[in-house]
């Protein structure tokens, strides 16, 4: 099941902007405190239950206080997947052993439209949407793609996004945000230079 990725985030300096990470488990982990960069936005159940329903159409929004509890240690456990990636270290067993957990419980079942009867098409639970995030984790933190999780080049900036530019050299978080002010700063550099 392919899921859309990119939500709208608003990091401490109160400026809000469009990230998207590039896969549907770093963007997860961006509902979250990362680095700290970025403001916390699963505070209850209700806020699990509108970030699932942008990603996942029929997603049921009857989420408790158990699922957003399993929801954050997921979190956790990706950041911790994420933040290891990018540092070049082994992942810890115990994110290891959190993400397979989620990912082996029942995903989404794929649906197609139109037929009579209505098997898998119901609303789509909370731990399924969280196993369809671990699953995308996998994916990501498998040897190949795990190649491919960086860092903002951006001195000021550490998001962390999967490039999947088809050239694997993405550097910056957006161009929109980083790539921009990277190129006027050093548009604003060569001027001065040839000014000087």
């Amino acid at each position: 099941m392919e899921t859309a990725t990119g939500q709208w985030l608003e990091p401490v300096d109160g400026v809000r902007w469009w990230f998207d990470a590039g896969a549907l488990a770093l963007d997860f982990a961006w509902t979250g405190a990362v680095n700290g960069e970025h403001r916390e936005t699963l505070y209850a159940p209700a806020d699990l239950g509108a970030w699932l329903l942008e990603r996942f159409p029929r997603a049921d929004s009857s989420i408790g206080e158990r699922e957003l509890s399993d929801a954050l240690m997921l979190r956790a456990a990706i950041v911790g997947l994420a933040s290891g990636a990018i540092a070049g270290e082994q992942a810890a067993a115990s994110d290891v052993d959190i993400v397979n957990l989620f990912a082996a419980t029942p995903d989404i079942p794929p649906v197609l439209a139109r037929g009579s009867r209505q098997a898998g098409a119901g609303a789509v639970r909370a731990t399924q949407a969280l196993s369809a995030i671990a699953r995308d984790a996998v994916r990501i933190f498998a040897a190949e793609a795990g190649g491919r999780i960086r860092e903002c080049a951006a001195e000021d900036c550490r998001y962390l996004y999967l490039d999947t530019s088809r050239s694997g050299n993405r550097r910056w978080c957006s161009m929109q945000r980083c790539g921009n002010r990277a190129k006027v700063r050093a548009h604003r550099s060569r001027t001065a230079t040839r000014t000087a």
